[in-house]
């Protein structure tokens, strides 16, 4: 959530700026702004609204020209959305923009009062902007080191001071912020993308660590003021990756992308038709004697765990609690020493998923990290890592990188499987293969499945309310259909296991209720049956996602709408299950008038509680 870049160079900075903002827009936002430096001053404009409504500005009040400046998109969490709370904020010489939470910021701020300061707007980010103006003493990164042992809370900061006209500093505690660098330039930003027009080439700041900008390079020290030496990374994405390609919207360019990300990402961790995660730090002795598993996440990626959860259950024997990490954290959960607690995120930089792998480390437990994004606090922290290769996800509703976490999660499941012996090594390859195809199959599913989408979509325009139903792994998918929907059409949707419905649900139905059932498992597809009778007499459109076997023991008038997909191992069913429901809340989304890719409220990435 939220986005910071900075420039150092010879470019048109306000140009630079805003262009590296639009790269971060899908991390969600309701404000923009920069300051440049312009003969010698900081010139600021900020806007609450879009970045259109910022280049609106710029056009009207003038663009500050210069070459060193800072820039930044805010999603409101102390104040209001408003052109005041919009960063950059100021002291009288120091400019910031700022990412995360300060938690003590209000007695901070009571201090700055009583020292004759004065606040203008109601951000916790001006109250940092006031304190480095109060504590500066002429060296701005001594003065950085300062303010930060003040600071509680999670937080990554680009700062100007007015008398140093050629840099930019940046210092990052939790929140994520990378230093790009070019050949007479050097950019900050909070992701890869913002830079990528510019330089594949970045460096990952850490911890407290306080990097300075200039035309002549970029120069590191920790929190002692010790200068430091980092690892130069090279960015293994590209433009292309990074925008539309052609597609109207990144959510279904990236529906589209599904394929190839699977196939990207299972093919390295696959030798002679087994699972071979040896690179990822797994070996069948270090997991074989795991007694209990816990996954760890939020949202999509906390409804992949779900599924993993029925899948190495049935396969591994091994019991399995999925976890909220938010709740993870607060609960004293007992793991300890022989459990393994498996984070999934696809930032790697999910505040509570992170503080959630702290814990468990703490307690003794192993940990092991899905995630998508290389060098991330999540990858770098956890003890086993396996990278989802899903390249970059730029909209709000994660679509591809769901799908590489399953293909993650199944190939671990199969590996430990195999390590508890309770499958067969020709079974393991068996369920191996079935996964190769799954490339295809989510091809096939696309191409067959997304003009009759577009076209149920057009039936939900008017919903109010949704649920959607299932049971046993279809149960799992539901959870993430009912969650896509919501986020992109903002309809109120809601997932239920399908025999819980005559426990007060089916209270609710009525004839302006739409059951989006899914029913891909042939041992409970009677009972999921049953459930659709039960709530069609009571008046609900029913669009019933199945594959080809089950529809055709449906009986005529069961559902108003069917989307049949392949059958395929069963097990494997929510990889190509899932797809439909993408697309459905993606029309819907189109049909509503919004904008699939960046959902009102929502952010990429949750750096903060």
């Amino acid at each position: 959530m939220c986005g910071i870049v900075g420039y150092v160079g010879s470019r048109d900075c306000s140009e630079v700026l805003v262009s590296a903002l639009t790269k971060l827009e899908y991390r969600g936002y309701d404000s923009a702004g920069i300051a440049v430096f312009e003969n010698n001053e900081i010139i600021t404009v900020k806007t609450k609204g879009k970045l259109k409504d910022l280049e609106d500005k710029l056009g009207a009040v003038g663009k500050p020209q210069g070459h060193i400046g800072i820039g930044h998109t805010r999603w409101a969490t102390h104040g209001e959305p408003s052109d005041v709370n919009s960063h950059p904020h100021s002291g009288a010489r120091v400019t910031i923009v700022h990412n995360g939470i300060i938690e003590n910021y209000l007695d901070l701020k009571e201090f700055l009062i009583s020292k004759g300061r004065e606040f203008l707007s109601d951000t916790d980010t001006e109250v940092v902007a006031q304190l480095l103006d109060y504590m500066y003493n002429g060296n701005p990164v001594e003065t950085i080191d300062s303010v930060m042992a003040e600071l509680k809370g999670s937080f990554a900061l680009g700062i100007m001071f007015k008398d140093y006209p050629d840099r930019v500093f940046a210092v990052r505690r939790e929140s994520p912020l990378i230093v790009g660098v070019n050949e007479g330039e050097c950019f900050i930003a909070s992701d890869v993308p913002a830079i990528l027009q510019y330089t594949r080439d970045y460096y990952l700041l850490e911890h407290d660590e306080i990097a300075t900008l200039t035309r002549e390079g970029v120069t590191f020290v920790d929190e002692h003021l010790e200068p430091i030496e980092k690892e130069l990374k090279t960015a293994d994405w590209d433009m292309e990756a990074a925008e539309k390609g052609g597609y109207p919207h990144f959510m279904i360019k990236e529906i589209n992308e599904q394929p190839s990300a699977i196939q990207m990402t299972i093919t390295p961790r696959i030798k002679n038709g087994l699972p071979c995660l040896e690179e990822c730090g797994i070996t069948l002795d270090k997991i074989k004697d795991f007694k209990s598993i816990t996954i760890v996440a939020c949202g999509t990626a906390m409804h992949a765990g779900m599924v993993g959860k029925y899948v190495i259950e049935d396969l591994a024997r091994v019991p399995v609690t999925v976890d909220i990490a938010s709740e993870f954290r607060y609960r004293n959960p007992i793991v300890g020493k022989g459990d393994l607690v498996i984070i999934v995120s696809q930032s790697g930089e999910t505040a509570d998923s992170l503080a959630a792998l702290r814990l468990a480390k703490q307690k003794g437990a192993t940990t092991l990290a899905i995630v998508n994004a290389k060098g991330s606090s999540i990858a770098r922290e956890a003890d086993m890592l396996i990278y989802t290769l899903a390249g970059p996800e730029i909209a709000v509703a994660s679509t591809k990188a769901y799908i590489t976490q399953l293909s993650v999660i199944y190939l671990f499941a199969f590996e430990l499987a195999l390590a508890k012996e309770t499958i067969s090594p020709a079974e393991c390859k068996r369920l191996v293969s079935a996964l190769r195809k799954m490339p295809e199959a989510v091809q096939y599913v696309i191409d067959s499945c997304e003009e009759k989408c577009k076209f149920i979509a057009t039936k939900l325009i008017n919903a109010e309310s949704l649920l959607y139903i299932g049971r046993g792994l279809d149960y799992a998918l539901s959870m993430e259909g009912s969650l896509k929907l919501k986020e992109v059409s903002y309809i109120h949707s809601e997932s239920y296991a399908a025999g819980e419905l005559k426990h007060g649900t089916i209270s609710l139905i009525d004839e302006e209720m739409p059951v989006i059932s899914v029913a891909t498992q042939t041992d409970v597809i009677p009972k999921t049956i049953s459930n659709i009778v039960e709530v069609k007499s009571r008046g609900a459109t029913i669009i019933l996602v199945c594959t080809d076997a089950c529809a055709r023991k449906l009986k005529e008038g069961v559902a108003d709408y069917v989307i049949e997909i392949p059958h395929s191992d069963e097990l494997l069913m929510p990889i190509t299950a899932v797809v439909p429901l993408q697309l459905l809340a993606y029309y819907t989304s189109i049909n509503r008038g919004n904008d699939p890719d960046k959902p009102r409220n929502l952010a990429k990435s949750v750096t903060v509680e």
